[in-house]
């Protein structure tokens, strides 16, 4: 049977990886999982391991992106599969590598996903929208909404990655001046500039959510003091911009989770990526030329910019078709 077939090849590239590879048990559990998902994938074509073809392996790697796995994931996913076909070839067991030829995901032309425009507003609305309909009655429950609601607006209106959200330092805020200073990959610096709704957002947080939260457990504290007397004290002085119950630091998980949380009203599933995609669509979309958006994205090259020229095109055409007469539908 197939499914019999997959796991004897599956367990003796494992054994190959942990005897004579020597890789950790992380690893190797990596490998599993990435390599299982694809054996998944062919016996819904009465495929094997074995008898897998190069497209079936594109086709693999082209449903993740559809279901909006990030080029990273499906890269290390691919990489796996060329370790399992490069070891049944030193063994013999295949004639032919499937993954050979096979591009890596940088040179995959896929499209970021975005929100539309109804939809973000959908998604920054949503942490008050929830607060309001809310039955407890925690006195936390505004300060947190506060909080992610500047953050949410925060994420589409600079176009942060999410790490730079959660090392965001107070002191990198110039709200007066409305604009930012976005610490990204290698240390790289940034200005980013901040709508109106940003910096109301941020301005309502850091009046009276942000003090609250750091505030948060104290009193909870001070009620068992007399029992312990070395309780962790909580961070009423982080340098932190956001900060969750009692000064500590956010994760970038919780962001994650708050993020898809609120994007539940959009009716979509959304990630802190792609509010920032959003961000450079919309702007594209609006005629920002792309040195600027190149700017606020932080991006090291243009040609990582360049994936959001579709949009241009697209509005180019569709205004072209609206406009000029011998563009019209007869």
């Amino acid at each position: 049977m197939p499914p019999e077939s997959n796991a004897r090849v599956l367990a003796g590239f494992l054994d190959y990886l942990r005897i004579e590879k020597g890789l950790a048990r992380l690893s190797i559990t990596a490998y599993s999982t990435d390599i299982g998902q694809f054996a998944e994938f062919l016996q819904n074509r009465k495929r094997t391991l074995l008898t897998a073809r190069r497209n079936d392996v594109r086709d693999f790697l082209q449903q993740l992106f559809s279901h909006q796995v990030d080029g990273r994931s499906v890269g290390r996913k691919l990489s796996a599969l060329r370790h399992l076909y490069r070891y049944l070839l030193l063994d013999k067991t295949i004639e032919h590598d499937p993954t050979l030829n096979i591009e890596t995901p940088r040179q995959w032309k896929v499209l970021p996903k975005s929100l539309a425009r109804d939809e973000v507003e959908l998604t920054l609305a949503a942490p008050g929208v929830r607060q309001a309909a809310s039955h407890r009655h925690s006195k936390d429950a505004s300060s947190l909404a506060a909080r992610d609601r500047a953050m949410l607006e925060l994420l589409y209106a600079g176009a942060l990655r999410v790490s730079e959200l959660a090392t965001a330092k107070l002191e990198d805020l110039k709200l007066e001046s409305g604009y930012m200073l976005v610490r990204g990959k290698g240390d790289k610096e940034r200005i980013v500039p901040l709508g109106k709704p940003a910096q109301d957002a941020l301005s309502e947080y850091l009046a009276s959510g942000r003090p609250a939260l750091s505030q948060a457990p104290r009193a909870k504290a001070a009620r068992k003091a007399t029992s312990s007397a070395s309780l962790p004290t909580p961070s009423g002085n982080s340098p932190l911009l956001f900060i969750a119950r009692g000064g500590r630091k956010l994760t970038r998980q919780r962001i994650w989770q708050m993020v898809g949380v609120a994007s539940i009203a959009s009716g979509r599933h959304a990630s802190p990526h792609m509010l920032r995609h959003s961000c450079a669509t919309h702007m594209v979309e609006n005629g920002a030329d792309l040195r600027t958006v190149q700017t606020i994205l932080g991006h090291a090259d243009i040609s990582t910019t360049q994936v959001y020229t579709h949009l241009a095109l697209d509005r180019l055409r569709s205004v072209y078709q609206k406009h000029h007469p011998r563009a019209k539908a007869r």
